[in-house]
């Protein structure tokens, strides 16, 4: 009984500080950019720590209720055994989740769920036609793929290379011999990440580069010689070189 009503008093108080841990962690780890925007960093760790300080007064100053004091009959024990089986379970679950298992970048199985290069991942128009004329050494595959999506004609790529890196996933139109050189666009967090991407021409690349395995790639663009894929314009690399995924695996 009283494990129980330690429990039940300290349960919330748990499961705030594993959250508040593992956002402090991400933070000084350089990983908190796989979960939110940079501009939100010191927002986010200011709003731990304002976090913690709450957790630690509220509990150091309220007592424990009457009610956490009673004891139960032999049905409310069981009902009470089960619920601090769960109440385990979910802080259990909640420091696996946030502490122990390391932080996953999104995948082609997000893409499969969300639009790539849609309207609200790619640059607009003016964006678009303010990058014509810039450092093309430094573009992103978010700022190629919106010259792509602007509908920049054959003329204005046929002498401009793209230096780029991103994950693989496959064009659904042609998957056999196109995929898509990848990124996910960041405006707040994870949760509103959207797929941008490239179309490379490249016939058989599933059986050198997996799906979302991370590629680089210097290429120029041409026709996409593909008959079935719905990119008109592609890269067409001689040679693509496997890579690690970056430190700051989106776009932001």
């Amino acid at each position: 009984m009283p494990f129980r009503r330690l429990l039940r008093r300290w349960q919330g108080a748990l499961l705030s500080v594993v959250g508040i841990v593992a956002t402090v962690w991400l933070g000084f780890s350089g990983q908190l950019g796989l979960y939110i925007h940079p501009r939100y960093f010191v927002f986010t760790l200011v709003m731990a720590f304002i976090a913690g300080v709450l957790v630690v007064v509220a509990f150091a100053l309220l007592p424990a209720t009457e009610h956490e004091h009673a004891l139960p009959d032999d049905d409310q024990g069981r009902w009470a055994w089960l619920w601090s089986a769960g109440s385990i379970l979910l802080i259990a679950s909640a420091t696996v989740g946030l502490l122990v298992l390391p932080p996953a970048t999104l995948t082609t199985a997000t893409v499969a769920k969300r639009d790539l290069n849609g309207s609200t991942s790619n640059l607009t128009q003016s964006e678009a036609s303010d990058l014509v004329g810039g450092d093309y050494s430094s573009f992103t595959v978010r700022d190629w793929s919106s010259l792509l999506r602007q509908g920049a004609g054959e003329d204005f790529f046929a002498d401009k290379t793209a230096t780029v890196t991103g994950f693989v996933t496959p064009d659904t139109s042609d998957p056999e011999n196109v995929f898509f050189l990848a990124r996910f666009v960041v405006a707040c967090c994870a949760v509103d990440a959207q797929p941008v991407g490239i179309p490379v021409y490249y016939p058989g690349w599933q059986d050198e580069y997996p799906i979302d395995s991370w590629v680089s790639i210097e290429s120029g663009f041409d026709t996409n010689p593909s008959i079935s894929s719905e990119e008109a314009i592609a890269l067409v690399p001689s040679e693509i070189t496997p890579t690690d995924q970056p430190a700051e695996p989106y776009v932001y």
